[in-house]
C-alpha cells in the first residue's frame, strides 16, 4: 500500500550517538559509523548520515574532505542542515534549520536487504544552485522504495549559493580557495566515494550505482560525467531539466563577489573569514538571488562547457536526458506573477540580443516571427529552447557522436496550475511517486503516468534502456534523434521540433547567462512603455483639467 500525505513531515532534531542497545535490523556499519534509522512499513528509512567532514572552522570555503574511521553508534532519524539559504515559499527546505554543517545524505531501502546488491540510484536536489535541500518532502523516497525494492536510493545535500559556488580570486588571501568556484560539485563527488565504500551496508552495489536530479541537479548530473575526478564514481545518468549550459564564466561570477565583499564591507579572506555563520545568514538574505552557477573555470569545467562531451570524457557513462514543454512558465510564479513576467521576459531577451552577431540577431527575429500569439509567449519559447532543450540535444549529439549511448525524453503533461503548462519541475512528484505533492502539479498526479514515469527511471537504473515493456523507447542518435514525449499518451517521435532546432541551435556557442537579475534595463522596450505610461499621465492631467477648470 503505497503511503500517499498531501504534506508528508520534515523530521527535524538532532541525531545523537547511541550508548545502550539498539536495533540491528535497522542499523547500517558504515566505515563512520554504524548508523541506526527507521523502519517504516517495509522500508528502512536513513536520515542525515554525514559523507565528508563538515566544512566548518577551517575547513569553510574548502574542499570537502572524507570521513575519518569510526566505530561507534549514531541515530540516522532526522534530515541533516539545508545549506545556507534565503527562505523561498517553493524551496521549502530551506525552512528547515539551516548552517555550514550541511553535508549529509539519506538513503532509503527495502527493510528486507537480504544478500543481494540492489541498484543504487542517487539524487542531487535543484534550486538553481542556491536553493534546495533534502529535507524538501516532495523528495521523500518511500514511495519510490515502496514501489521498487529493488533500489537503493539516496538523497544528496551539498553546499549552495553563498558557501558553494564564489570566486575569490580577486579578493585578497583568495588564492587559497581556489575550490571555492566549485565547491557544491566537490561535495557531490564527495558523497559519490562514500558511497562507493558504504551503500554495501544497505544493500546496493557500488557498480551499479545512477546519479539523477533535476535543475541545479540536472546541471550537476550533466557535468559529473565528464569530470575526471568523478570518473568511475557511476554508471548511468539521468539529468531532468538541467546540463552544462547552466554554467558562467570566470566574468561572471565576479558580480557576486563584489557584491559580497560591498555587503559584507570585507577587505580580505581573513575578514570573511570572521563572520559568523549568522551574518553569514543574514548577507545571503540579501545576496541570493545574485547567485553563481558552476564556474567554467578551465580546470574542472572547461571553458566550452560541451567540451568534455566532444572529447569522449562520457563514452563509459550511459545517459538519459530530457526537458519539459514549458520550461519557462515556471518563472511565472517565482518572479511574482504574470505582470512581472510579462515586464521582465522582452527585457532580459533585449538584454540577451546584444550579445548577438548581426546575422543571429536576425536568426533570433526569423524564430520569434514562425511562432504564433503575444510575443510573451514567443520570447518565452525562444527561452524554453536556448536554455533548457537545445543545450540538452546539444550535450547529448555530443555525448553519442563520441562514443556514448543516450536516450532523449520530451514531457508534456501539464500542471493544473493556471499558465504554467508543462512547466520546470512539474515531472518531480511523477518520478518521486509522491502524487499528493501538489506544489509544482497543482493537483494530485496522474497515478498510472507516475507509475510508467518510475518504472522507465528505474529500467534505465538496471538495465541501461528506459524502456518498460509496453513501451519501446529507441536510443537517441543524430540520424533519427529519437525523443520520448511523456504525458497522456506516450511514443517516440523523430526530430522533435526539428525546425525550432535548426534555427536556434547556432546561438548555443554565445552561452547566454541563465541570470535575470543582473540585468541592463535601458532598453527599447522599457523606454517604450515609459513614454507610453507618461502619454497616457499627460491626457489623465488633461482630462482632469478639463473637467475641473
Amino acid at each position: 500500500m503505497s503511503r500517499q500525505k498531501k504534506e508528508p513531515p520534515i523530521p527535524c532534531g538532532e541525531n545523537l550517538a547511541v550508548s545502550g542497545e539498539y536495533d540491528p535490523s535497522a542499523a547500517a556499519a558504515c566505515e563512520n559509523g554504524t548508523f541506526v534509522g527507521r523502519r517504516e512499513g517495509e522500508i528502512l528509512v536513513f536520515r542525515g548520515i554525514p559523507y565528508a567532514k563538515q566544512p566548518v572552522g577551517e575547513r569553510r570555503w574548502k574542499r570537502a574532505e572524507p570521513t575519518e574511521a569510526d566505530s561507534g553508534v549514531y541515530q540516522a532519524l532526522y534530515n541533516g542542515k539545508t545549506p545556507i539559504q534565503t527562505h523561498w515559499p517553493t524551496e521549502r527546505a530551506s525552512y528547515y534549520p539551516q548552517g555550514e554543517d550541511c553535508l549529509y545524505l539519506n538513503v532509503w531501502t527495502a527493510a528486507d536487504r537480504g544478500n543481494a546488491q540492489k541498484g543504487v540510484m542517487v539524487f542531487f536536489h535543484g534550486g538553481s544552485y542556491g536553493w534546495g535541500g533534502t529535507a524538501d518532502p516532495l523528495y521523500d523516497g518511500w514511495n519510490f522504495v515502496e514501489a521498487h525494492p529493488e533500489i537503493v536510493l539516496v538523497t544528496v545535500g551539498y553546499r549552495t549559493g553563498l558557501m558553494g559556488f564564489v570566486d575569490f580570486s580577486s579578493v585578497p588571501g583568495g588564492e587559497a580557495y581556489p575550490d571555492a568556484p566549485n565547491l557544491g560539485l566537490l561535495d557531490q563527488i564527495e558523497a559519490l566515494r562514500w558511497i562507493q565504500r558504504n551503500v554495501s551496508a544497505f544493500g546496493g552495489d557500488p557498480g551499479q550505482v545512477t546519479i539523477f536530479g533535476e535543475s541545479a541537479g540536472g546541471g550537476s548530473v550533466s557535468l559529473l560525467p565528464v569530470i575526471p575526478e568523478a570518473r568511475g564514481l557511476f554508471r548511468r545518468a539521468i539529468a531532468e531539466s538541467g546540463s552544462v549550459a547552466l554554467t558562467f564564466s570566470r566574468e561572471e561570477c565576479q558580480e557576486f563577489t563584489r557584491r559580497l565583499l560591498k555587503e559584507t564591507k570585507a577587505r580580505s579572506m581573513a575578514d570573511l573569514e570572521r563572520l559568523s555563520t549568522e551574518e553569514l545568514r543574514r548577507v545571503n538574505e540579501k545576496l541570493n538571488v545574485y547567485n553563481n552557477f558552476p564556474q567554467r573555470d578551465g580546470k574542472l569545467i572547461p571553458a566550452d562547457p560541451y567540451e568534455g562531451y566532444r572529447n569522449g570524457l562520457s563514452a563509459d557513462v550511459e545517459m538519459l536526458c530530457g526537458t519539459n514543454e514549458n520550461e519557462m512558465n515556471y518563472w511565472i510564479g517565482e518572479v511574482g506573477g504574470l505582470v512581472v513576467y510579462r515586464m521582465s521576459v522582452p527585457v532580459k531577451f533585449e538584454n540577451d540580443l546584444r550579445l548577438f552577431r548581426k546575422e543571429d540577431r536576425e536568426r533570433v527575429r526569423r524564430f520569434i516571427r514562425s511562432r504564433k500569439g503575444h510575443s510573451m509567449w514567443r520570447m518565452t519559447e525562444f527561452y524554453n529552447e536556448l536554455m533548457f532543450r537545445l543545450p540538452a540535444v546539444r550535450q547529448m549529439e555530443e555525448h553519442v557522436r563520441n562514443g556514448g549511448k543516450g536516450y532523449m525524453y520530451y514531457w508534456r503533461e501539464p500542471s493544473a496550475i493556471p499558465l504554467r503548462g508543462a512547466c520546470h519541475a512539474v515531472e518531480l512528484a511523477y518520478v518521486f511517486g509522491n502524487v499528493e505533492d501538489t506544489i509544482f502539479t497543482g493537483k494530485p498526479a496522474d497515478r498510472e503516468l507516475s507509475r510508467r514515469t518510475q518504472q522507465c527511471w528505474v529500467n534505465f537504473a538496471l538495465t541501461g534502456n528506459p524502456g518498460d515493456g509496453e513501451l519501446e523507447w529507441p536510443p537517441y542518435t543524430e540520424e533519427n534523434r529519437e525523443t520520448m514525449v511523456l504525458g497522456k499518451t506516450c511514443g517516440a517521435e523523430k526530430d522533435l521540433l526539428g525546425e525550432q532546432r535548426e534555427i536556434l541551435s547556432p546561438l548555443l556557442e554565445y552561452n547566454v547567462n541563465p541570470s535575470y537579475v543582473t540585468m541592463d534595463y535601458n532598453v527599447p522596450f522599457l523606454r517604450k512603455a515609459a513614454a507610453i505610461a507618461l502619454a497616457l499621465l499627460a491626457l489623465l492631467g488633461m482630462l482632469i483639467y478639463w473637467i475641473f477648470f
